[in-house]
């Protein structure tokens, strides 16, 4: 009898480690596994080993540099072309880690992480990023987008949880992309669930592929119509950059 369950148990783990499938990995470096690099204006995109997060003993650094003569958008990242559609579910995670001395009052957005499309067939927006991640102040923030893309909805969910400058964190996403009432969206930092919305509708309502940007958006500069604060350059690290089925798949503290 005592076999019996001692060989129960263990095809039960073989079958939740069957199960699990994570999609993608970056451990910190820029070749290889980004489809595209974007650098706007002045902004540096690197590999760096000098601070890092997982073992591999690199992490990627991303810069912004506020220009008064610049009237464009502010964007560092790495892109990764497959995302999501609709209808899918998934988990995504990722590292990062602001500059030591980053300012974070007055308060002014900035995105680290997002989704986003290409729509500027439909003749009502061009790139629209759905889900995004950011910090304003010292607190981070995220948000689902939902109707269509002729008429948008943002629900935003503020004021999540307070980021350190200069200590890394943890970010993992776990969502259920639908466009009507059947999708989740939840939220982890640090290994702590900070958000969890269930039953709610996740994304517009078509089916094309949504990307996965990953780094520094200082949308505010371009949204608010210029820098607020004394910090004209910004820096973030980001590293352990995973996607997946299962939790394990995308928590950076998991997969080192």
């Amino acid at each position: 009898m005592q076999l019996t369950l001692i060989l129960i148990g263990v095809l039960a783990a073989l079958s939740v480690t069957a199960s699990a499938t994570q999609t993608f990995a970056n451990r910190g470096t820029t070749p290889g596994s980004w489809d595209f690099v974007l650098k706007e204006n002045k902004g540096t995109v690197d590999q760096v080993s000098n601070v890092f997060y997982g073992t591999n003993g690199t992490s990627i650094k991303v810069t912004q540099t506020y220009d008064p003569g610049y009237t464009g958008r502010y964007h560092s990242e790495v892109h990764r072309f497959q995302g999501y559609h609709r209808g899918e579910q998934g988990f995504y995670g990722f590292a990062f880690r602001l500059q030591q001395d980053w300012q974070s009052s007055p308060a002014q957005s900035y995105n680290l992480a997002q989704f986003i499309a290409d729509f500027t067939d439909t003749g009502c927006d061009d790139w629209m990023p759905s889900s995004m991640v950011w910090i304003i102040g010292n607190q981070l923030a995220t948000r689902v987008k939902t109707g269509s893309v002729c008429s948008q909805v943002t629900t935003e969910f503020k004021n999540l949880a307070t980021v350190s400058p200069g200590a890394w964190h943890k970010v993992v996403i776990q969502a259920n992309w639908q466009n009507d009432g059947t999708g989740f969206y939840k939220l982890w930092f640090d290994g702590v669930k900070v958000l969890e919305k269930l039953n709610i509708a996740t994304t517009i309502g078509d089916t094309r592929e949504f990307q996965f940007h990953m780094g520094l958006y200082a949308n505010g500069w371009h949204d608010d119509g210029g820098m607020k604060g004394t910090q004209s350059v910004r820096q973030v690290w980001y590293d352990q950059i995973g996607t997946g089925t299962t939790f394990a798949d995308a928590d950076p503290g998991q997969w080192s």
